[in-house]
């Protein structure tokens, strides 16, 4: 399974694309930041971070996109750029047809680490050992991103093959509820009619 890990940010945003094989070993595929200045408008910020994220889901062509979820915070000009930003990434996504996971920062920690109150150099140092990396990503947002990739794939058990023997009951009622909706979806796609 392919993830395309994002964290989400107007001056940083972190993205990270891994591979995760069936016995849950990851490997690094790809890893950077976008970033965007303070000196542009907000359109032309997110027209950056828009742009690299197209140009990311076409050259690394994910399964999946893993982003984090926007959570309170006290700086709200922060919150509403993260939000942005995690929309742009959607939207590429669906675009595409690639489904989207967001994920809390907790989750991500409790993944990695096994503890959902890790700090930063906590994650990356389990990210820098998990991807048998000679030296951690930097900037933490690079880190964060893979901790994403790799917390989706195995959270979600989309790393496992489908055979009974590797999945657990629920994992595979979840895998085929996913793919009836899928279908139930594609077929209610209404079509472009033009007179």
């Amino acid at each position: 399974m392919r993830v395309l890990g994002v964290d989400p940010g107007l001056t940083r945003c972190g993205l990270g694309v891994v591979d995760v094989a069936a016995n849950r070993t990851a490997t690094l595929v790809g890893v950077g930041v976008v970033g965007s200045s303070h000196e542009l408008s907000l359109d032309a910020r997110l027209l950056v971070i828009a742009e690299a994220i197209d140009q990311w889901l076409d050259a690394f062509k994910p399964d999946v996109l893993a982003i984090e979820r926007v959570f309170a915070q006290t700086n709200l000009s922060t919150v509403m750029g993260v939000a942005q930003v995690s929309g742009v990434v959607m939207v590429a996504a669906a675009r595409r047809g690639i489904p989207v996971a967001l994920h809390t920062p907790s989750e991500v920690k409790a993944a990695v680490t096994g503890n959902g109150r890790a700090d930063k150099a906590h994650v990356t140092a389990m990210v820098t050992r998990l991807l048998r990396l000679a030296e951690p990503p930097r900037p933490a947002d690079a880190a964060d991103a893979l901790a994403l990739a790799i917390a989706h794939a195995w959270r979600s058990g989309g790393a496992f093959s489908a055979g009974a023997e590797s999945s657990t009951a629920a994992q595979q009622l979840w895998r085929d509820a996913e793919s009836k909706a899928r279908v139930k979806k594609n077929k209610e796609k209404p079509g472009a009619t033009w007179s």
